[in-house]
This record gives C-alpha cells, structure tokens and sequence, in this order.
C-alpha cells in the first residue's frame, strides 16, 4: 500500500510503501477510493491538535470498499461500500457511551488522529463506526459528507429551529449545510474573510440571502450563528448580530483564542456553545437527509501524492468546496 504519513507535526507529509495492513478481529479493511481533506487535518498536522499518533496517516473523510475482513464482523461484506468519519472507536462503557453521548467518551480513537486514516491506499476501520453508502455515487462528492456535512449537521441541529442562520467561514461544512438550510426553509447569511467576493459569489449561488466580510453587519438580526472559521474573534463578531434570546454555535475542533467582550452581547440570554465529534445517530440522520435535500458537493479533486498540495491550498484559503484526495 502507498500512504501519506506525518512524522512529525509542522512537517510535510511523506510518501512511504507499506505492507498491506492485515485486518483483526471485529476489523475491517478499506480499499479507499476517496477520501476528503478537512481543516481537522490541518490543525492535526500543523500541531494546533496535540499528541497524534506518530507515524501517523491523516484523513477522516474516507470513502472505501471493503476488501478483506477479519473475525467476528456482522452485517457486512467483501465488495460493500462505507464511509468511516472522525470518530472511529468509542469504549461503550464511561458515562458518556451510556448516556447516549458517544462523541464525549473518555477512551474514544479519532480516525486520521489516534488511528491511521485515508491519506493511503487501504485503511483499517471499526465496522461499528462505518456508513453503508450507496455504491452508484460518485465517491468523491460522497467524501466531504463524512466530516464537513456530519459536523455541519451537528452544527446546525446546536443551532436551533430559528429561521436566520449566519455562518462565518464559507468552506467545506459550511456549502454543505446551507443547502440543507435552504432545504429546510432556512435563510442563510454568508460570512466570508472581509473582500473574498469570490466566496460571497459562491454563497449567493448556493442560496445565500445576504453575503460580506465577517467585519460587516447583516441587513437583520439573525436567530442563530454557527462558525466554522478558526478565529476566536468571530464569537463577539457573531454576538453583536444575533436576536435576544439567540446562540452562537462554535464548530470547529480548535479555535484561537476568543478575546474579552462586553457583558452586554451576551445579555438577554444569549449563548455561546460548541459542538464536538459527532455520534452515529448524527451519521445515520444526515446522510438520510442529503439526498432528500439534493445536497451537491463542491470539490477539487488531487491525487494521494499532492496531498500537501491539498493541504497548502486549504490553509491558505485558495479552495471553494473541499479537497478530495483520489488514490
């Protein structure tokens, strides 16, 4: 097999050959077709995440065919397609497991973090923590769906029914969940880097109602905000724009710091809360609903060796959609 590895965070990947892993008991083998690239990838190989598993191979937006399985697997088989997202394993047993809350487990392994991941050829995979996905769809439009459209989702189920929804990063997730929005009935109001007319182009095209700069007010008070870009100063940005009574909704994994602000935007019982990981449920429930909501990625595609290309063009804001990585 041929996999992009980190060795050491803040460094680029490197293109190694590897034997083909050999799937244990209760494991699955992927023979990975797709697999997206998310700003978690990121912050996991600029070493914003501490402690990854080193060597390690990013990649948590994995589409593959399972190839080889070994003992005690139920309810797959040689030839299916799944999807594996972030989280890849949970114990089943801490409060959190048992309280219905998987994506808090205290002893959880994160898929491209703790775990190898898609940057590859083959992967290795918990069946428990992989989606049946249709074999007759583009695996490529599939892969973002399985962080940036679970996340969004999250996101956007954090956010509340309120009607206005901002969102601050137009990227991956946030193309994603805007058509579900739509779908829903939703208005959307697009945040972009201040003069990124390109990516207020891009909103408007998928429904936006309202687009400009992060700096710049909305033309109403909206009921909730959900911020996917990793800027701690987004959140007073995004509490001086919601109704009384409405919530900002953080939906990244790491954030800069948020800065000090004024009681007073926080007053009359507004919120700030955030969203972590996701859980089957979220899974199960979303990729149900994207097709119901004809959701349509938008993706560039790069082979497994440009994957530092992916990840440069990703940093530096240079994509609309998301990057997909092809074997």
């Amino acid at each position: 097999m041929r996999a992009m590895a980190l060795r050491s965070p803040g460094t680029p990947l490197v293109l190694e050959e590897r034997p083909d892993p050999v799937p244990g008991p209760g494991e699955i083998r992927l023979r990975v077709e797709a697999c997206g690239v998310c700003r978690t990838d990121l912050h996991v190989v600029d070493g914003e995440l501490p402690h990854p598993k080193l060597p390690l191979v990013p990649g948590h937006e994995i589409v593959g065919i399972v190839d080889a399985m070994g003992g005690d697997v139920d309810g797959l088989a040689i030839g299916d397609r799944v999807g594996v997202p972030w989280l890849g394993h949970t114990c089943g047993h801490c409060r959190y497991c048992e309280e219905g809350r998987e994506n808090l487990c205290d002893d959880p392994l994160f898929t491209g973090y703790t775990r190898d991941g898609g940057f590859a050829t083959h992967t290795i995979a918990d069946p428990a923590y992989a989606f049946p996905l249709d074999r007759d769809a583009d695996p490529v439009a599939i892969a973002p769906l399985l962080c940036a459209g679970l996340i969004g989702w999250r996101s956007l189920v954090a956010a509340g029914p309120g009607g206005r929804i901002g969102i601050y990063g137009f990227g991956a997730a946030a193309h994603i969940i805007a058509q579900v929005c739509r779908w829903q009935g939703r208005e959307v109001y697009a945040f972009t880097r201040p003069g990124d007319a390109a990516a207020q182009d891009f909103a408007r095209s998928l429904g936006a109602v309202w687009a400009g700069g992060s700096d710049a007010a909305p033309p109403e008070p909206l009921d909730a905000a959900i911020i996917f870009a990793p800027v701690g100063s987004l959140v007073p940005a995004a509490l001086k724009v919601i109704r009384k009574g409405g919530r900002v909704v953080c939906g990244g994994i790491h954030m800069s710091d948020i800065p000090g602000f004024p009681y007073r935007l926080l007053w009359e019982e507004r919120q700030i809360v955030s969203v972590a990981n996701l859980t089957r449920r979220d899974g199960g429930d979303f990729l149900r609903i994207a097709p119901q909501a004809g959701v349509r990625t938008e993706t560039k595609r790069y082979p497994l060796e440009a994957a530092n290309e992916a990840l440069a063009d990703l940093r530096e804001g240079r994509l609309q959609g998301a990057a997909v990585l092809v074997p």
